[in-house]
């Protein structure tokens, strides 16, 4: 029997090794375009993903202020990137089999299962950088700050498209400009040519989140912008912080009302 969409993704979410997560990731994403994986199932996902013994998970409070200056400080930082692209391809891959029963069209699995590809590239780069600045993925310690975001909402598909790819992925547009000067000023353009390309990238991805946020929303006859404070408030543990990147979040359909406020400023005012 061809295995179902589902069944791939906890496949993914099982696997511990980073390079066969990659792997897999590649594999599934062929078969599920090329139509071998035809069916999405319902195969339940683990509460916590596989993952390699190192890197050693602290408390985001522990961990040192990522810097892009010096050999050590530019490891550092790709490294960090690096540990949240690895949570990224898990949560892409865990939105594709959590969220079953919520009556989603086919082309909503259809684009996690790209932003999963697109994930798992990232990684693969980041590695790579990192063995060429003489590390590796695991060498350094990192925190648990994005899965943690996974737990406090799956039970709810509209809260994990605010709380993960509206806020989370939102707040990389924001920052990802003002590192990649840092980097290239720290003479360091490979690796800000990697952080330009996931910039990119990630717009989508932003895109995804909010177009099946106001889907769901609609389905349910919900305020999308009142919902999304209210997931905020109560999910995100806290408040959003600026800067934010207008010009990429406009480019990824999230309508201002979404943040507005939150730094102060009101458009309009």
């Amino acid at each position: 029997m061809p295995i179902s969409l589902t069944e791939a993704a906890c496949n993914v979410l099982n696997e511990p090794i980073p390079e066969r997560k990659v792997r897999l990731t590649r594999d599934y994403c062929r078969a599920w375009r090329s139509g071998l994986i035809r069916d999405i199932g319902s195969c339940l996902p683990p509460s916590q993903p596989g993952r390699p013994a190192k890197p050693e998970l602290k408390s985001p409070r522990d961990m040192p202020k990522r810097r892009a200056t010096g050999i050590a400080g530019r490891i550092a930082f790709v490294h960090a990137i690096t540990h949240i692209e690895f949570n990224a391809i898990n949560l892409a891959w865990d939105m594709v089999a959590r969220f079953t029963v919520d009556n989603l069209p086919w082309e909503f699995y259809d684009d996690w299962v790209g932003i999963a590809l697109d994930e798992a590239e990232h990684f693969h780069m980041l590695a790579a950088r990192l063995s060429e600045l003489g590390s590796f993925y695991g060498q350094l310690a990192a925190h648990d700050g994005l899965w943690d975001a996974a737990r406090t909402t799956d039970d709810d598909v509209l809260a994990r498209l605010a709380i993960v790819p509206m806020t989370l992925e939102a707040r990389g547009l924001d920052t990802t400009p003002a590192a990649i000067t840092r980097l290239n000023q720290a003479g360091d353009p490979e690796s800000a040519a990697i952080l330009q390309r996931i910039a990119t990238e990630e717009i989508p991805h932003v895109t995804a989140g909010v177009r099946w946020f106001e889907y769901v929303c609609q389905q349910r006859k919900l305020d999308p912008v009142l919902s999304y404070r209210t997931f905020i408030r109560t999910r995100f543990g806290g408040t959003l912080k600026p800067p934010f990147n207008r010009t990429a979040r406009s480019q990824a359909g999230m309508n201002i009302a979404y943040y507005d406020g939150y730094d102060g400023f009101h458009d309009g005012d």
